[in-house]
C-alpha cells in the first residue's frame, strides 16, 4: 500500500513534540515508500479529548487516505479519533489506553482496516498488563519489545515493524 495520496498523521506525546525522535525517523521510513507525512503540533495542549478534536479538525480539512500514528497520550489521541472518522491503518507505541480517568474513551474501539500495538516490556508509566488485555480485547497485534516507555532504546525494531505495517 505504497500511495502518495495515503498520508501518514502522527500524534506525538505528551512530553514530546511534532518532530521528536521516533517520528523524525518513522516519518523517514514512511517517506521512503511514498507515502505523505503529516505530525500535528499538541504542544501546549495537555488535555487528550482537546487534542483529539484537533486531529478530529485537521481531518475535516484534508482529502485523501490517512493512517493514523501515535505515541503514548497521541496514540490514545488517535485510537480516540479513529473512532470518528475512516482511516485505513491505526499503528499506537506505549497507548495512553485503559487507564481509568485518562480521556472521555478509556477504551477506544479499533474498527480499522489494520492496526498494531508496539509496546515495552519495561514501560514504566503504562503498565504492559493493560495493553495486553487492551490488544486481546481489541483482537490487535501486539508486539512486545525489550524496552520502556519511551521505545527509543529498541527504535530500529520499531522502525522495522512499522515499515512492515505500513507494506501490508
Amino acid at each position: 500500500m505504497s500511495e502518495v495520496n495515503t498520508c501518514i498523521c502522527f500524534s506525538h506525546g505528551k512530553e514530546s513534540g511534532p518532530w521528536g525522535t521516533k517520528i523524525k525517523h518513522m516519518a523517514k521510513v514512511a517517506e521512503d515508500l511514498g507515502f505523505a507525512v503529516e505530525s500535528i503540533d499538541y504542544q501546549g495542549i495537555s488535555d487528550p479529548d482537546a487534542r483529539v478534536d484537533k486531529l478530529l479538525h485537521w481531518y475535516s480539512e484534508f482529502s485523501g487516505r490517512v493512517i493514523l500514528v501515535g505515541s503514548s497520550m497521541g496514540a490514545y489521541v488517535a485510537a480516540a479519533a479513529a473512532e470518528k472518522m475512516p482511516v485505513d491503518g491505526l499503528f499506537l507505541l506505549a497507548p495512553a489506553v485503559s487507564i481509568p480517568g485518562f480521556g472521555q474513551i478509556a477504551n477506544p474501539k479499533i474498527n480499522t482496516k489494520k492496526s498494531a500495538i508496539i509496546h515495552g516490556w519495561q514501560d514504566e508509566v503504562i503498565p504492559v498488563s493493560l495493553i495486553i488485555d487492551f490488544a486481546r480485547k481489541q483482537n490487535i497485534t501486539l508486539h512486545l519489545l525489550p524496552g520502556d516507555h519511551s521505545l527509543i532504546g529498541v527504535l530500529p525494531s520499531v522502525l522495522e515493524i512499522f515499515s512492515t505495517f505500513l507494506k501490508i
